[in-house]
């Protein structure tokens, strides 16, 4: 759904709706879905992205401009003549629907740079290509990007010299955006009177120097028990990264069981070459359940796609292990994300649709 243009079976073109998130047959002169004309995305043949977009710009709208929705969220491009990095700017637009179609998926508020100061929007531009650093990033609603990291070779050798099990672009992107929906949903409004004090009791007092922080840290290193109560080691450095990086793993955990359950996958306790206590069969929601709920199904699915992964002679999938402390965690952050959505008072598709909503 996120990267094909067509069925393969017939051919059909095919669009993904965000609001009602399903496949839909993309004509090149559009299709009307209920009482509204939808169009292939402005970035269908340039960047390869199969989306589509509303016709007619609604109140509010002006900043998709004839992109879907996702692409309106970014706010820059690499230079026209940089052909190294709008060549590498089609796979990070992949994991950016990725990430926006899983955020509608949550319930999670979307709000545009292009019509809410400090809304969402990202910057994606090259480090290699312009010879300047780019720092991955987040600050005041925008994310930035290094498309280097597009690059296989570059980003494996920035994983080893740092010493990290994981790093891919989409996990850049759950990453960042969680520095963003910390400070929307937890930091300011309505959210400081609900989670503020408990996230800082969980995760720390994020008021703490992040200079401070960052030169602990780089000079010093993780504390040596760090994997008692932290996701990674990174996570250690502040409690803006910690709440960060647990933000990133919950949308890791949960995109992934939910493409297992697309996918008919289950594990029958039966059948397994290894003691279960019942089978494992992924939910359509964990939002009603427990974090420990999810978090187990999660214990053996991962600990399958890792047996996968390792008879290709491939890295682990889900090279980390959760202790209780992260376990608490993660356990917030469910408590957030599905605090949020049932506070606004919609379903998931009608959050979906607020998307595009006339204002």
């Amino acid at each position: 759904g996120f990267v094909s243009q067509e069925c393969p079976r017939c051919g059909a073109s095919l669009g993904v709706h965000l609001p009602s998130r399903s496949l839909v047959v993309a004509h090149p002169d559009g299709i009307e879905i209920d009482g509204r004309r939808w169009v292939r995305c402005a970035n269908w043949h340039d960047m390869g992205c199969n989306w589509v977009t509303p016709a007619e710009l609604g109140v509010g709208e002006e900043g998709l401009r004839g992109r879907c929705f996702a692409g309106s969220l970014i706010r820059v491009y690499p230079d026209t003549d940089d052909t190294v990095a709008l060549d590498k700017l089609h796979s990070a637009t992949v994991n950016l629907r990725m990430l926006v179609y899983q955020l509608a998926e949550l319930g999670l508020p979307i709000e545009p740079f292009w019509r809410t100061e400090g809304g969402l929007a990202f910057d994606l531009t090259s480090s290699i290509t312009t010879g300047k650093p780019v720092v991955i990033g987040h600050a005041n609603g925008v994310v930035t990007i290094d498309l280097a990291e597009t690059m296989d070779a570059y980003r494996e050798r920035l994983r080893v010299r740092l010493g990290e099990p994981y790093r891919t672009m989409l996990g850049h992107f759950r990453h960042e955006v969680g520095h963003y929906y910390q400070n929307v949903l937890i930091e300011n409004g309505e959210g400081a009177a609900r989670y503020l004090d408990e996230c800082r009791e969980i995760f720390g007092d994020e008021r703490a120097s992040y200079q401070d922080a960052i030169n602990r840290h780089y000079k010093f290193g993780a504390p040596e028990n760090w994997h008692e109560s932290f996701i990674s080691e990174y996570a250690t450095m502040h409690p803006w990264e910690d709440f960060a990086e647990c933000f990133a793993h919950y949308l890791h955990i949960t995109g992934t069981i939910d493409t297992a359950r697309e996918s008919g996958l289950m594990l029958d306790k039966d059948l397994v070459r290894f003691s279960m206590d019942r089978a494992i069969v992924p939910l359509e929601s964990y939002a009603d359940e427990p974090i420990e709920r999810l978090l187990y199904d999660w214990k053996w699915l991962s600990a399958m796609f890792n047996r996968v992964n390792a008879a290709m002679g491939g890295q682990l999938l889900y090279p980390f292990d959760i202790p209780e402390p992260v376990v608490a965690k993660l356990g917030f952050v469910h408590k957030v994300i599905r605090g949020t959505a049932k506070f606004d008072l919609c379903s998931t598709h009608e959050r979906a649709d607020h998307t595009y909503e006339h204002h």
